[in-house]
């Protein structure tokens, strides 16, 4: 499969592949091996940026986004798709922030274009599995991406798109309980 950064070359990009029903019974609840293999760890920073305001509003997952420029250790060595590991939030010196915010929490990334939305751009969208009482927008988040989910889908509905993502967010809590994952939670 051709990485991220080698289908935004493209004249077109490829049609993504339409979630279906025997897709979502086969998708096992772990992925990956049982220590993070190569090209992970990959390393994520920038400050966070207003994205398309979807996650939270239409879809229940709030999203994190990078500056595209930020993207490029993964996007050049992965390809599209749904991404697990780790994400802590760094709010500026002068913040009045809660410190439980910023400890490094679990989540889950998109990398892609968002095919049900039909983006023109590529992005990485990142679910921090933390309810966090205010927007972060401008403070730095840093990010550790272990290990690839699934790839990048199409869908029929709004409703099987939320499907999937919260499916994502379990296959990606089960997949970093394994030991070797969790001693990334510990610092980024």
């Amino acid at each position: 499969m051709a990485t991220a950064a080698e289908v935004a070359k493209l004249a077109e990009r490829p049609e993504a592949q339409r979630q279906t029903t025997e897709f979502r019974a086969a998708r096992p609840q772990i992925v990956g091996p049982d220590t993070p293999q190569s090209p992970y760890p990959i390393l994520l920073s920038g400050p966070v940026q207003q994205g398309f305001g979807r996650g939270g509003k239409e879809l229940g997952c709030p999203t994190a986004n990078l500056p595209d420029d930020s993207i490029t250790p993964m996007s050049s060595v992965c390809e599209p798709g749904v991404y697990y590991g780790y994400a802590q939030v760094l709010p500026p010196k002068d913040a009045n922030w809660d410190e439980k915010h910023c400890i490094v929490h679990p989540m889950v990334m998109s990398l892609g274009w968002n095919p049900f939305y039909k983006n023109e751009r590529l992005t990485a969208e990142i679910h921090v599995m933390h309810e966090f009482d205010a927007d972060f927008y401008g403070y730095d988040l840093k990010a550790v991406v272990l290990g690839y989910i699934r790839p990048e889908l199409d869908y029929t509905s709004r409703e099987a798109l939320i499907e999937d993502i919260e499916t994502d967010k379990r296959v990606a809590l089960n997949s970093l309980a394994r030991p070797s994952y969790q001693e990334y939670s510990k610092a980024i």
